[in-house]
């Protein structure tokens, strides 16, 4: 990666990621072996549902909340696991002891419908069990990014309703975020946001918006968004701080009027959006956006000591 900023999921490499062991279909393979067929559900056509993990003091945060997801969505697209949720969390684990990763790890959680007799969209030409593959990365967020704060372009490109593709799946299939985040990029921008089908703001292509108006925080219905783990969360401290918090219909002229911007995921946390379509947001410092960065790692840290 270059010193340039791309948005939060930016990251400094690490040689120590070629030698680490991926989970593939029950077994440990080097990087380079670390393959699936060109005739798995999830190369051929987007079949499946994964999960971004991060590992604090040798435990995943938040993994109760989002295995419920991974298990949501797959019942959503009937979709079989093939492993229970225990199962599935000693597997993760073992993945983590065999590369003795205990901090900062991002870790990809993937489920695919699996080996396909023939690349064809019906589940039932499907041939095997589901492919699971759990890669586990040394990945760290660039300190630029939370301290220059990111870009954002407001895109053509809206979120879908639930009857077109329910935006609550975190499916592999992502071409709605991918095209808005080539939008956002050739506008000169780190990320998209995104509006719901009605113009309201919704969200980003790989974070959820927040803004703060008079010490207000806003973020969107949730209607047309995942169901984000970090973004519950950030809600849920807010509200605990005695924050005056909305989930409510709001559009890009409040942002543009907005006091403070951040967005939130699992692999960065809570970054500052410093400049939405050209507009900078703020013109000084972010207090609520700060208060709550530190409320978020204090919860973090609660929520993997009492799984350790």
């Amino acid at each position: 990666m270059t010193d340039q900023v791309h948005g939060t999921h930016d990251f400094a490499e690490d040689p120590r990621n070629e030698q680490v062991l991926i989970y593939v279909r029950g077994e440990l393979k080097r990087r380079p072996e670390a393959t699936v067929s060109v005739l798995d559900g999830g190369f051929v056509l987007g079949d499946g549902v994964w999960e971004g993990l991060r590992v604090h003091r040798g435990q995943v945060a938040f993994l109760d909340q989002h295995l419920d997801r991974l298990y949501e969505g797959a019942a959503a697209i009937d979709l079989d696991v093939g492993m229970t949720r225990e199962e599935l969390t000693r597997a993760i684990h073992e993945t983590l002891d065999a590369n003795g990763m205990t901090e900062g790890v991002h870790v990809r959680l993937m489920v695919t419908r699996g080996l396909k007799a023939t690349p064809y969209q019906d589940p039932r030409v499907t041939i095997g069990p589901a492919t699971i593959v759990i890669l586990p990365e040394y990945k760290e967020p660039l300190p630029a990014v939370a301290q220059k704060g990111i870009r954002l372009f407001t895109v053509h490109v809206r979120r879908p309703g639930p009857d077109i593709l329910d935006p609550r799946l975190n499916s592999h299939s992502k071409l709605n975020d991918i095209t808005a985040c080539i939008q956002a990029y050739k506008a000169g921008a780190d990320e998209a946001l995104m509006l719901d089908p009605h113009g309201f703001v919704a969200t980003c292509n790989s974070t959820h918006f927040f803004i703060v108006r008079d010490g207000e925080l806003w973020t969107s219905t949730g209607d047309y968004c995942l169901g984000g783990i970090t973004r519950g969360n950030v809600l849920r401290v807010a509200r605990e701080a005695g924050i005056p918090t909305f989930e409510r219909n709001f559009s890009t002229t409040q942002v543009y009027g907005a006091d403070e911007a951040f967005v939130t995921g699992t692999f960065a946390g809570l970054v500052p959006v410093r400049e939405v379509d050209g507009r900078a947001i703020g013109d000084g410092p972010r207090p609520v956006s700060t208060r709550l960065r530190g409320l978020y790692r204090e919860l973090v840290d609660r929520d993997v000591a009492e799984r350790a």
